[in-house]
Order: structure tokens, then sequence, then C-alpha cells
């Protein structure tokens, strides 16, 4: 087979990049074309997206391409799950998207579960629920735009004039009915909205159309295909992990952690009610059975707070060698959500449950670790316990899987073995979604096949 290039589009809650990648046929080698940052915009006293910002830096990319003389097959754009944006009737913007973590949607849930029992809700859905869900956005915002397109989606619109939703970024929404495949009328129409308003339902894999002419003659390239890949990062980065066997779970780490299983179909239950465990969309119509978990961004922001501690990130995580402070906390506990100040936060619920109270940067680093790990165990014990998964391996995906610490403490707490890498796994997992979109791959299991054979994983054992 002869070499295809193919751009990923992976846009994290806040910085992008793009990643050309070539195929030769067996594997996927990716390099970083581009990176930027794409801060929360405040205006009136809220938090928005500068969508026109994110679309401009996809041009950037594509015109890198095109002066670097690189022939492209497809693009593919993978984001952060539930925000969407509107549009006007002509294509244009009907403004900002709001961002996940605007207040607005601080009391959502109480209001709508007043006209609707949550209970119902989840039957319908199968979805955690958070303040910021879509559903719960939507109600509060009632907009009134022509179209309304989750983030990929939207871009996706921006660069070839045809509006779609795919399957995977919906199913964060807390709209999408996984019993029927479709978005729910029923919870569309009590928030005020219609189907018609969103694009029709897509599966990863789907070829959206083709660059616009505007924006080929903007940027110099041809008529190139845009797939709609699993746009919900987390989507992309599961397919991308390469795993061997049915009898694992997989931890996207990072910002957030998220832990689960793929399984064929929704798990919608009692215990699933009761627990608050999701089931959101992936590719072939699996399930991604997970909990959201808080997972790294309690490390982020305490090093903000450490003085004269490294600023390199790897020999600040090493600290925690130095440590035998042995407190947990709960990393969900809200508390930690936003606090003025992370570190005291820390320390106060570390006192207030009669532990040791964690005083140095070390100190602070080893709980934080101790107690994800420690997360990670109860939550996967209750998927063997609770839900009946075999679960033999954990795969770690995401840039937390660099970090050695947290992998050897996850593996000792959960006594299996942990399979870390890759930490790209969400550009991988989107390429191989455009490879499968022009025919070149025809299966999850080669995709699986392709992954194992393009990444280096670091295996960690129990002690």
């Amino acid at each position: 087979m002869t070499m295809s290039n193919h751009l990923a589009i992976d846009l994290g809650a806040t910085s992008g990049r793009s990643i050309l990648a070539s195929f030769n046929g067996t594997t996927v080698t990716m390099r970083e074309l581009t990176r930027f940052p794409h801060p929360m915009l405040p205006i009136a006293g809220h938090w928005f997206w500068d969508l026109p910002g994110l679309y401009n830096e996809i041009l950037k990319a594509l015109k890198k391409v095109a002066d670097e003389g690189i022939k492209i097959e497809s693009i593919g754009i993978d984001t952060w799950g539930v925000d969407v944006a509107y549009f006007n009737a002509d294509g244009t913007l009907a403004g900002l998207p709001y961002c996940y973590r605007d207040p607005h949607t601080d009391d959502a849930q109480e209001r709508l579960f007043s006209r609707i029992p949550k209970e119902e809700i989840y039957a319908r859905t199968g979805i955690q629920f958070m303040n910021f869900n879509t559903l719960f956005q939507l109600d509060t915002i009632r907009p009134k735009a022509d179209k309304l397109l989750f983030m990929p989606d939207a871009l996706g619109y921006m660069l070839t004039g045809n509006a779609v939703t795919e399957y995977t970024i919906a199913s964060t929404s807390q709209f999408l009915n996984p019993m029927t495949g479709d978005l729910d009328e029923s919870l569309l129409t009590e928030i005020g909205l219609k189907r018609s308003q969103f694009g029709p339902l897509v599966k990863p894999g789907t070829v959206i159309g083709h660059l616009t002419e505007q924006i080929q003659k903007e940027t110099g390239l041809g008529p190139v295909k845009v797939i709609a890949v699993a746009g919900h990062d987390t989507a992309s980065a599961v397919i991308g992990t390469p795993a061997s066997s049915d009898n694992y779970a997989y931890l996207s780490c990072g910002t957030w952690s998220l832990l689960g299983v793929e399984s064929p179909q929704a798990i919608i239950t009692e215990d699933s009610a009761k627990y608050n465990w999701t089931n959101e969309g992936g590719i072939d119509g699996t399930t991604r059975f997970l909990k959201n978990i808080c997972g790294l961004w309690l490390f982020e922001q305490s090093r903000k707070e450490f003085k004269d501690a490294p600023e390199d990130v790897g020999a600040l995580v090493a600290l925690c060698q130095e440590s035998d402070c042995d407190s947990i906390i709960d990393p969900d506990d809200a508390v930690f959500t936003h606090p003025e100040s992370m570190t005291r936060a820390i320390a106060a619920k570390c006192e207030e449950s009669g532990q040791r109270v964690p005083t140095s940067p070390a100190d602070f680093i080893r709980v934080i670790f101790r107690s994800l790990a420690a997360k990670y165990k109860y939550f996967t014990q209750q998927l063997r316990d609770v839900f009946g998964q075999k679960i033999d391996v954990l795969h770690v995906i995401g840039g937390g899987s660099k970090n050695a610490y947290l992998m050897q403490m996850t593996a000792d707490a959960l006594q299996i073995p942990v399979i870390a890498g890759p930490s790209e796994s969400t550009a991988m997992g989107n390429i191989l979604t455009q490879l499968r979109g022009i025919g070149a791959l025809n299966s999850l299991k080669e995709m699986r096949e392709v992954s194992r054979n393009s990444v280096e994983t670091k295996q960690y054992l129990p002690k």
C-alpha cells in the first residue's frame, strides 16, 4: 500500500493542536504540526469559547500543510464534550458557545428535575448527572438558533457546509437515547428544542463532505475529505487503545480521569443509576460504560502554589518519593472543584478526617497520587462486584500515562498489571477512524492492531 497522509485536529479544553499522520499499511507515524492555547473568554459575567479563533487555527494548520507541499487524504476533528455552537439559517454564527465551566448551570439540574423526574432522564439516556451536561445547558439558554451543533460538528460544518451530529459527541449531551440510537425528541421538546435543529446522526468514520471552494482557495488545498471521527476526545482515545484482549478496563488520565470498559450495549440498571455511571457512545455500536473522576486537576492546581519547587514536571512529580505522608482524600469532593487554594483545601480535608496534614510539596503530591490510585481501585472494584465485569488489566492512556509514580501506585492499588500508553491515544484514535472512513481499515480489530504496531507502552506490575 502506498503511503497516505491525514490531519487530526485535537482540541482539549485549554489547548489544541494539529497532528500530521502518515500510514504505510501497518503503522501510523505522527508529528505535531501546530499547537495553540484557547482560553475561555470572560464576557458579561459569563465564560465563552472563541469558536472563530479555533476555526482560524484549523485554517492555519491547513495552510501549513499546503505550504509544506503535503497531500492529505482526510481531516478529522475531536474535542471535549457537551458544549454546543449556534448557527443562523445562512450558516453564520448566532453567538459564541458557552463554556461548560460557566456558572449558568449551577442550579440547572434542580430546575429540570422539577418538571421531569431524574429517574426518567437516566432511564432514557443512561448518562451520569453533571450540572454542565448539554441537556441542562440548553434548558437554561433556550437558544433560538437555526442549527445547534456540538463543537467538532460545528467546525466540520464551517469547513464543509454540511451539518451532522456525530454519535459519540452527542452521547455526552444527556439527550441521546442509546436504545433508539438517536436524540430523544421528548427531552428536546421539554427544553423547548426541535430535533430538526440538529444535524442527522452519523457514526464515526462517516465522510461529512469536502472542504468548500472558499476554504480550498484560502488554504491552497484541494477538495480534501472531512471525516466525522469519534468527535468526543475520550471516544477517540479509547479507539486508540492498543488492547489485545476483551477483559480490560481503560483509564483516560488527564485533567479528568475517565475509567470504564467497552460494552456491546448500554448498561442502564437500578445499580448504574444508583452509582451514577454513564453510557457514552463508541465505535461500531459499542458503549463506553464509564465513570468521570476528578483527575490530575488537583495536581495541576496545587503546583501553582508550590514555592521553591522544581518547575520541570518530571522532577516535581518525583518529589512524591521523598514523602511518607499516607493520608487519602476523595478527589471528587465538591470542595476541590474550584477552591481559592487547592493546597489549603486538601490540608483542611486531611485535618477534618483526623489524618496527617500534608505540609511540603512532596506531601501534597504523594497524597494526590495515592488518593487517585485509591479512587481508581474503588471504581474498578465496583465494575467487578456490581456490574460483573471481568478485568485482568488496566490500559492507561493520555498524558497521565507518562507519570511513572502514579502508574505504579495504581498497579499496586488494583493488584493487576497496568499498561501505560500511548499518551497520544486521542490523536491515534482520530487517525485510525479517518483510515476506517476512507476504507483503508475495515474493523476495530484491525484498528487496534495498527495501534499496537505504532505505539510504545510500558507495563507496571503490582508489588
